[in-house]
């Protein structure tokens, strides 16, 4: 097991090393940084001032030596539309998007997991039919048109909800339904074939035949092996819902992480940018490496693997 964590370790530090190498020229590969950051109608003499200032005159070798170093600390220099440091713009607008992808994740999980289970145990049921049909919608829905569908029918005729901002509880569920639609639909047909493929395993029938409770086979064989493709599932979908939260913070004006990035790339706020991009590219690695270490401690193949692998 510690052999497969290093490893696991190791290759998500070679990962955030690769995202700082992308930040660093995807700036430049887009052409020159500091024509880029600078208005339009700057004249020569400023960019050459800006460009000596921000070190873009530099060796390209020192220039990432410099940005690597920094960015380690957290220094991704100054917005260049709010003159302050561009991580503690980031950090200012995290509790939003956390708040709007964990309810999201929440919602999905509370929605989708009874879904998916009775739909396993009881195929073609009238619930198993809707809880398909639920997953059929949330991969087909577009989420910006439902967003927009949402707002017209929610916000603008009824008044249930709030359209944009997030001043009460009732601001977070419009945008939260919509990010969280495509997560449950793939935790409902996950939950569902895992739990039909789990019920026609050799132990389940063993346990039938032992005259087990049925809800003791549920729960301590059934629920328990549906959590290990689950936990990985889960990891991974709350990182995509933290970077799939652009354009539904743009469409609900919620103030948060995606939300800046979009006016941060309209205003052409480099450091700005590269602070997100790095930052919600740490947040999906180490959720990525928690699963892992989830997923060690929930299948014992996994835990004592090294070991079986040791003694044959």
């Amino acid at each position: 097991m510690q052999r497969h964590l290093l490893s696991k370790l190791i290759q998500s530090v070679l990962l955030l090393f690769g995202v700082l190498l992308l930040v660093f020229f995807g700036v430049r590969m887009t052409g020159d940084p500091a024509t880029l950051m600078m208005p339009r109608e700057a004249t020569t003499a400023e960019v050459e001032s800006f460009r000596e200032a921000m070190g873009f005159n530099r060796p390209v070798p020192i220039q990432f030596w410099d940005f690597l170093t920094k960015a380690i600390h957290g220094d991704f220099g100054k917005s260049l539309h709010y003159k302050i440091p561009a991580m503690e713009l980031v950090l200012g607008r995290l509790p939003a998007t956390l708040q709007l992808a964990g309810v999201a994740l929440l919602y999905a999980l509370l929605v989708a997991i009874p879904l998916g289970i009775i739909g396993g145990f009881h195929p073609g049921s009238l619930a198993d039919s809707f809880g398909r049909l639920v997953a059929i919608l949330g991969q087909s829905v577009p989420n910006f048109w439902l967003a927009m569908m949402m707002i017209v029918l929610f916000a603008v005729r009824l008044h249930w909800f709030p359209s944009f901002g997030r001043f009460e509880w009732k601001s977070v569920i419009m945008p939260a339904f919509v990010l969280g639609l495509p997560t449950m639909s793939r935790i409902v047909r996950l939950t569902r074939s895992s739990v039909l493929e789990i019920r026609s395993e050799d132990f389940i029938r063993t346990a039938y035949s032992k005259g087990l409770d049925p809800r003791v086979i549920y729960v301590k064989h059934v629920l328990r092996n549906v959590l290990i493709p689950l936990v990985s599932v889960i990891g991974v979908s709350f990182g995509y819902l933290l970077g799939g939260s652009i354009y539904i913070e743009a469409v609900f004006a919620w103030p948060g992480a995606g939300q800046l990035i979009e006016q941060a790339i309209g205003w052409r706020d480099f450091p700005l940018i590269q602070a997100i991009a790095v930052f919600v590219s740490v947040v999906v690695i180490a959720l990525n490496l928690l699963t892992d270490i989830a997923y060690v401690i929930i299948d014992p193949r996994i835990r004592y693997g090294e070991r079986t692998s040791t003694s044959t």
